[in-house]
C-alpha cells in the first residue's frame, strides 16, 4: 500500500501543479467561460421550442390567442389534454401504437440483423447479388398505386400486420448492421463453429451480443418511425377504427378543431361568454397538445438508448 510520502505520490505532485497552472491561465478561463456561454445558448435554443409548446399546451386556449406565452403557462389548465383524450378512440389507438412500436421494432431489428449476417458471410455465393437487389430498392420504387395493389393482393388490408410486414427489412438498417458485423473478428465466429455451434446459434449467441450498440441505434430509428407513422393507416386501415393509431387519431382531432373552432370564434366566445371560455379550445392549443402527446413517449425511451447511439453509428458506419 502506497503512502502519501511514497515516490509515486511525490512524482505526481509536480504534474498536478503544472496541470493546475495550465488550466488556471487567463486565456483558458476566457475560453472556458465563452465555451460555457455558447453551450448554454445552444441548449436554450434547442429546448425553447419544446418548452414553448409545452407551455401553450398547458395554457388556457383562449388566453393563448393573446400571445406572450414563452416558457411558462399564464393561465394553467388541463382542458387541452382533456379535449384530446375525451374520445375513447384515443385510448384504443394508443394501445395499437404501442403494440405497433414494440412488435415492429423487435421484429424489424431481428430480421434485419439476420439478413445482414447472411449477406455478410463470404461463403454465401449470392451475397453480392442479394446486396445489390436490396440497394436498388432504395433508388427505385413502384409507386403508391402498385404498393397499394400489392398490399391488397397479400390480404393485409384491414390487418394489424400491414404495419409490420411491409417494413420488416429496412435497407438502411441492413447496411448499418452488416458493416458492424463485418467489423467483428472472424476468429470469434470460427471459435464458435469449432465448438459445434451452428449458424443460427452463432448469430444469436455471438453476433447479436457483440452488436448491441448498433442494434440499439437501429431500434431507436425503427421505434421513432413506427410511433410517428400515420399515412399507412390512412391508406390501408382508415375504415377500421379498431386498428387506428394515435397519430392518425390526433390528426383527425386537429382537423376537427380547425373546422369547428377558429381563432375568431374563440375571441367571440371570450367577448360573449366568459364561462364557456374556460372549456374552449383552439387549433393552436390542440396542435401544441398533440405535439407533446406524440413526443413524450419517444423522449422517455431515448435516454435509455443514448449511450449506445453514438457508438452504434460509429460501429455501423466505419469499417477498418
Amino acid at each position: 500500500m502506497e503512502t502519501a510520502t511514497s515516490p509515486r505520490s511525490a512524482a505526481e505532485r509536480p504534474a498536478k501543479r503544472k496541470a493546475y497552472k495550465r488550466y488556471s491561465s487567463v486565456e483558458d478561463r476566457i475560453f472556458d467561460t465563452a465555451n460555457t456561454v455558447v453551450l448554454l445558448l445552444l441548449m436554450l435554443v434547442t429546448l425553447y421550442p419544446f418548452l414553448n409548446t409545452l407551455a401553450i399546451s398547458l395554457n388556457l386556449a383562449s388566453d393563448t390567442i393573446r400571445g406572450g406565452i414563452y416558457l411558462w403557462p399564464r393561465e394553467f389548465t388541463w382542458n387541452n389534454y382533456s379535449y384530446v383524450f375525451k374520445d375513447a378512440a384515443v385510448i384504443q389507438s394508443t394501445m395499437i401504437s404501442v403494440l405497433r412500436t414494440v412488435i415492429g421494432t423487435v421484429l424489424t431489428v431481428f430480421c434485419s440483423a439476420m439478413v445482414a449476417y447472411t449477406i455478410s458471410r463470404p461463403e454465401f455465393v449470392l451475397r453480392k447479388f442479394v446486396t445489390i437487389a436490396f440497394i436498388l430498392t432504395m433508388y427505385f420504387d413502384g409507386g403508391l398505386i402498385p404498393n397499394f395493389l400489392l398490399i391488397r393482393d397479400l390480404g393485409l388490408i384491414g390487418s394489424f400486420w400491414v404495419y409490420i410486414i411491409p417494413g420488416l427489412i429496412g435497407v438502411f438498417n441492413l447496411i448499418i448492421i452488416r458493416s458492424a458485423i463485418d467489423g467483428l473478428p472472424e476468429s470469434i465466429l470460427e471459435s464458435a463453429r469449432i465448438d459445434g455451434a451452428g449458424e443460427f446459434t452463432t448469430f444469436v449467441k455471438i453476433v447479436l451480443p457483440l452488436c448491441v450498440p448498433v442494434l440499439a441505434t437501429v431500434a431507436l430509428f425503427t421505434a421513432v418511425y413506427q410511433w410517428n407513422s400515420w399515412f399507412d393507416v390512412f391508406l390501408y386501415n382508415s375504415s377500421y377504427p379498431n386498428l387506428s393509431t394515435l397519430q392518425y387519431e390526433l390528426q383527425k382531432i386537429l382537423q376537427n378543431s380547425n373546422s369547428s373552432m377558429s381563432a375568431k370564434s374563440a375571441i367571440d366566445a371570450y367577448a360573449n361568454a366568459e364561462n364557456s371560455l374556460a372549456h374552449a379550445v383552439t387549433p393552436v392549443a390542440v396542435r401544441a397538445t398533440m405535439t407533446i402527446v406524440a413526443s413524450v413517449p419517444i423522449i422517455m425511451v431515448y435516454p435509455f438508448l443514448q449511450k449506445y447511439f453514438v457508438k452504434g453509428m460509429m460501429v455501423g458506419g466505419v469499417k477498418e
